[in-house]
């Protein structure tokens, strides 16, 4: 049991070390990152976790040992002289008590000694290493893996900043002077076509085969360190700073000299409020020990210094102004206001698009166009607009006027009233809900070829678009009658892409029941009341019949099922143009009944609700284990609720309202157990 148990553990471990490699290769090697940056922390930290909290996982990936990523082949590869390391991360007031303290314990002093620390902002740019000799430059490499860098010479010499000949005095003989590629907002806006954000661009153009197109890209170099040297004749970081100044480099004009952790916070805090203002991407600040003796005695930790550590800002929201309100129409006829901002940098991505979610938030808030907003972006959710800086509102500001017909068909628009709590929806509608308004339309193709209902390789949301506008897709009966000579014409498809295209739709003319209904996008029909239907409808003609029945309250006796889905149902079968794809769908489709699940097993009368990531297995396998064997899943937590499922990183609102109700939580492995199963 221990072996299974250790062999489960390495390799989610191993799983985290290959994902880390990923995220590294895209962000060092491909400048195109694919994660946010506070959710590559966060993997890192897992990672190190583990390690600490399991001796027997090692990987030479592991963060605790790499840093960076292997230098491209398109440049000759040089070693660093001194590597060039990470810093680690901190993230609140307990990290750095933490780090000050370990500083403390390592020295031997007592916590009257207040120690300098010089803080200096940390560039979101791409670093670099430049060695002179003799006040010469005579080589750049890129980071690389930190060891090894790429010879970037040429590419460097271009920019401006970086002088050929260091001028001043108390110039060592040697020395790698260390320092940030970056491009100033401002420049950036005539290169956002061409790349994601300003560091992609920095990144991209010193990756250039030719110099000349490097230099047609406005770079900027700030040094702030340096690596190996001879006969420097400086004690301590920022006297340091002040002799690069000196040298002909520029220098951060916000770094500081600070004691204590209280004054480390205020001087964030103050930061974070003006980073903004800032015309170059900054995501926290640098803190270094500022005697050059005490860093030396301090030295290094794996890869990363005793004597310096980073400390994030808040990765998940930014300032930004509103240039114009749109209004978007879901599959349901549902209205969306999206404000369309001033591009802004939100924990590694650029963000241009944030939702208002409907008419009542928009007043609540009173959010008009050119209104100066903080716009939060946490995790996948999708970027929203959380406040309104009414200081920054112009006097001649006029209220948003939410519109009340369709900007897609025309038609009316409704707020539906709610029985239950005798109030009107927040969200306004088209009344057009079936195929008679294009944008609902459109958004209707999209679910029916998604990922959870026919899943349909090689037709995403872009090509669905590009399709309809072609007029080869008007309904999802023409996905399976596509004129596949008339597609190979067009731009970017190919023989061998238009062959893939046409093998994926074929594959997937069978399909069952309970995925077929969720498919169809009928409001209020989600997949857990589609298996509903499915297992009360048993086969797919009862379900098509279901255009016959003049009373559907007979539905009404399915549990789960309430009025609500009924009057939705109806309402879908009412509709002439739905009946008609129905039919269309029935002549080219295999529409299979639902296999029987066990009627006595051992979960039977059992309601189930997972939260957080399981191991070994997906969440729609755990899902079809607990319907297979007689028990059933819940939406969210209620008295109904037997037993929460978590795993790792539960939600912890769905924990604590679980405990509130006493409500059995039990682990992954406490399910299995239910189920007698050992392993996977």
């Amino acid at each position: 049991m221990i072996k299974k148990v250790n062999f489960k553990i390495k390799k989610n471990y191993l799983e985290k070390i290959k994902k880390f490699k990923k995220y590294n290769e895209s962000y060092y090697n491909k400048s195109f990152p694919i994660i946010d940056d506070s959710d590559y922390d966060s993997l890192k930290n897992e990672i190190l976790e583990l390690e600490k909290k399991y001796s027997f996982l090692t990987s030479n990936q592991s963060p605790s040992i790499s840093v960076g990523y292997k230098p491209s082949k398109n440049f000759n590869k040089v070693k660093h002289r001194i590597p060039m390391l990470s810093l680690n991360n901190a993230f609140d007031r307990d990290d750095l008590i933490n780090f000050e303290k370990k500083i403390f314990n390592f020295l031997s002093l007592k916590k009257s000694n207040n120690i300098e620390y010089s803080a200096e902002p940390k560039i979101d740019g791409v670093s670099a290493s430049l060695y002179y000799q003799n006040g010469k430059f005579i080589q750049g490499l890129s980071r690389g893996d930190g060891v090894e860098g790429e010879d970037i010479t040429e590419n460097l010499s271009t920019i401006k900043d970086i002088p050929k000949i260091l001028k001043g005095k108390n110039l060592p003989d040697e020395i790698d002077i260390r320092g940030e590629v970056f491009i100033k907002n401002s420049e950036f806006k005539n290169l956002s076509e061409k790349f994601a954000n300003p560091r992609n661009a920095a990144s991209g153009s010193l990756r250039q085969k030719d110099p000349k197109k490097t230099k047609e890209i406005p770079l900027n170099f700030i040094a702030y360190t340096y690596g190996f040297s001879k006969n420097l004749n400086i004690s301590n970081q920022f006297e340091f700073l002040k002799n690069l100044k000196d040298w002909g480099f520029k220098v951060n004009k916000l770094n500081k000299i600070l004691k204590g952790v209280d004054n480390l916070i205020k001087n964030h805090s103050q930061l974070e409020e003006i980073r903004k203002e800032i015309d170059f991407d900054i995501d926290g600040i640098v803190y270094k020990v500022n005697d050059f003796s005490l860093q030396k005695r301090l030295g290094f930790v794996a890869n990363a210094p005793r004597w310096a550590i980073a400390h994030k800002f808040s990765a998940n929201n930014s300032i930004s102004e509103i240039l114009k309100i749109e209004i978007q129409v879901g599959r349901t006829g549902a209205l969306t206001p999206v404000a369309k901002i001033k591009p802004v940098n939100i924990g590694g991505v650029l963000v241009s698009n944030a939702t208002l979610h409907n008419e009542d938030e928009i007043s609540r808030k009173d959010i008009r166009i050119n209104d100066t907003v903080t716009v939060e972006r946490a995790g996948d959710v999708i970027p929203h607009v959380i406040s309104v800086d009414l200081k920054k509102r112009d006097k001649n500001s006029k209220k948003f006027i939410f519109p009340k017909v369709c900007p897609s068909c025309g038609s009316m628009t409704i707020k539906d009233y709610n029985t239950v709590t005798k109030k009107f929806d927040a969200v306004r509608r088209c009344i057009n809900d079936g195929y008679g308004c294009e944008k609902i339309a459109i958004e209707k193709i999209k679910h029916f070829v998604s990922k959870e209902a026919f899943n349909i390789d090689g037709l995403g949301k872009k090509i669905v678009e590009n399709f309809w506008e072609l007029k080869l897709i008007r309904y999802p009966q023409d996905i399976f009658n596509l004129d596949y000579k008339k597609i190979s014409n067009l731009d970017g498809w190919g023989n061998l892409s238009v062959a893939n295209l046409k093998y994926s739709i074929e594959q997937k003319k069978r399909i069952t029941l309970s995925k077929f209904i969720y498919s169809l996008g009928i409001r209020h029909i989600g997949q857990e009341n589609a298996k509903l239907l499915s297992k009360y409808l048993k086969n797919p003609i009862n379900f098509f019949n279901l255009r016959e029945i003049e009373n559907f309250n007979d539905i009404l006796n399915i549990d789960g099922i309430g009025d609500t889905q009924i009057k939705s149902i109806e309402k879908f079968f009412k509709n002439k143009k739905n009946l008609t794809v129905l039919e269309e769908l029935r002549k080219c489709l295999i529409i299979s009944s639902e296999k029987e699940d066990l009627k006595n097993g051992v979960l039977k009368d059992k309601i189930f609700l997972f939260t957080g990531k399981l191991q070994g297995i997906s969440r729609a396998e755990a899902k079809s284990l607990v319907e297979k064997n007689s028990g059933k899943i819940a939406s969210n937590v209620s008295r109904k609720l037997n037993f929460l499922i978590i795993g790792d990183k539960p939600t912890k609102r769905k924990v604590s309202e679980a405990k509130s109700l006493n409500i059995k939580i039990i682990s992954q492995l406490e399910f299995l157990k239910m189920l007698n199963i050992k392993d996977f």
